[in-house]
Formats: structure tokens, sequence, C-alpha cells
């Protein structure tokens, strides 16, 4: 199994860089199957139904969120009724929409993904990440599943972290979103589970964390009026990590970090041969 999972798509600049390479890689990587975070994507928070819909048809085939899930009150519908768009798993029972999916992959295999919002310095009223995870992987338990990503959407790298190497051999992957700044981990744990505590904003990195930098500076230097606050509308660098697995211990064999265009430096994985 090939996977692409992109990491947080912030604003117009961040689904243009989608819309552009996104094709090519699939391509490129004979890429199975492609996980995307679009809580941002809209203007910097949230997600609409035209946008996710976009998304969706440049060859996204799910959608995961975070905490900005419902930003945009008129995606709930959306996250109602089409099962490739995720929220957290551990936000509150009755929360609208849902937190995890099992999707077929383009090559037939079944894939699970989840998510989970972290609870240090972030949403403490969150239920925990780590059991809820687990209730999940057990009714998976009898699913046929080639391939299992959990997403960690958690300010506190070590949290991420801590969930790495707590599902480390359980899993194909846990990958960080949330920061905006990729980290230069990537690793398969010992165990065999890739993972990354953060895949990286897909934006203008000359931002803060997406954000535009006149707006940012002054909430930190001033008090009161403040200006307008958006989205940096630069060329963005489209981040992401690649992973391949074993489609039949689940397990990773292969993972790397993908950085195109903007001001981050070039990396794009070598094709897989045949």
């Amino acid at each position: 199994m090939r996977t692409l999972i992109i990491g947080d798509i912030v604003g117009r600049t961040g689904r243009t860089a989608v819309f552009e390479h996104l094709p090519g890689l699939i391509d490129r990587l004979s890429l199975d199957f492609v996980i995307a975070n679009g809580e941002n994507a809209t203007h910097g928070f949230g997600l609409s139904p035209e946008h996710a819909t976009a998304l969706l048809g440049a060859g996204v085939d799910c959608i995961i969120l975070g905490n900005h899930s419902f930003d945009r009150k008129e995606i709930i519908p959306m996250m109602e009724s089409d099962d490739r768009i995720l929220r957290p798993l551990n936000y509150p029972a009755g929360t609208p929409g849902r937190g995890h999916g099992v999707f077929t992959a383009r090559n037939g295999l079944q894939v699970g993904v989840a998510q989970t919002i972290g609870r240090l310095f972030m949403n403490p009223d969150a239920d925990n990440p780590f059991l809820g995870i687990d209730e999940v992987l057990a009714g998976w338990t009898e699913e046929p599943l080639a391939a299992v990503f959990v997403d960690s959407h958690a300010e506190a790298t070590s949290e991420k972290m801590a969930l790495g190497h707590y599902l480390d051999g359980r899993i194909t992957a846990v990958e960080g979103t949330h920061t905006h700044v990729p980290t230069a981990d990537v690793q398969i744990l010992p165990g065999g589970t890739a993972f990354q505590t953060d895949i990286g904003m897909t934006g203008d990195y000359d931002s803060v964390i997406g954000m535009t930098k006149e707006s940012s500076i002054q909430r930190f230097t001033q008090v009161g009026e403040r200006s307008k606050f958006g989205p940096a509308e630069g060329e963005a660098t489209f981040c992401a990590l690649f992973v391949e697995s074993d489609d039949a211990t689940r397990l990773a064999v292969r993972a790397e970090p993908v950085r195109l265009g903007g001001r981050l430096s070039a990396a794009l994985p070598e094709p897989t041969a045949a």
C-alpha cells in the first residue's frame, strides 16, 4: 500500500498547491490512497462544502479535520452524509460527524483512518485519545484492513510522540498535524509504525503558521484594534508524508517527507520499483 498524507491545507494558496502537485504525485508514487487535513482550507478557518468537494475531486480520498472542524457550520450536513470527511473521534458523544472510517483504496484493498485531538494545551474537555483509539482498533479486529492510519491533531509534541509509541507495531502510521511546521523526525518506529510529529502545513511559509505576518505580529505587540487576520497568499509549499506499507502486516516499510514549491527545501521520494 502506498499512501500520502497531506499536512494542513491553509487557504486558497494551499488548495492551489494540492491541485497543482497531487495529480503528478499520484502517478509518480503510484499512490493507492490519499489523506489530507482540510480544517484550514477555507480562508484559514474551517472547510466549506465547495472546497471539500474540490479536494475530493482532485484525488483526495479522505479529508481529516481538527479543532476547526465546526468553524463553518455549513459543512455539518456534508460531514453527516459523506463518510470521507472525518473529525476527531474523541469529541464528546453527540458531536456531529464521525471520527473514523474504513475506505477502499485504488488497489481495491481496505484502509482504516482515524483522527484524535490532543488535550494538552489544546482541548482538555475532549475524551482520552489513547482510550478512544483503542476502542476503534478493537472494533476493527475483524476488518480485512491492509493499512491503518491515525492522525494526532495536537499542540504538544510529547502527546503526539506518546501516541506514536503507544500504537507502534499495531498500525501503519501515526502522523501529527495542527502546528503547521514540518518536523525532521520522519521515521519507522521499532515496532514498524511510521511516524512524524508534524507533517507541516500546505501553505505559504512567508507567514506566521500560514497567517499574514503583519496581522500576526500586531497581535503579539499591540492591545486593542487589530488589522484583518487571514491567510498569507504567496506560493505555498506542498507538505506531505509518503508511507509504503506491507499489505499483510499493515506495517510500514518506507516513510519519507514530501515538500514541493514555495520557500522550504524540496523533498521528493523516488518512485517505488515495480
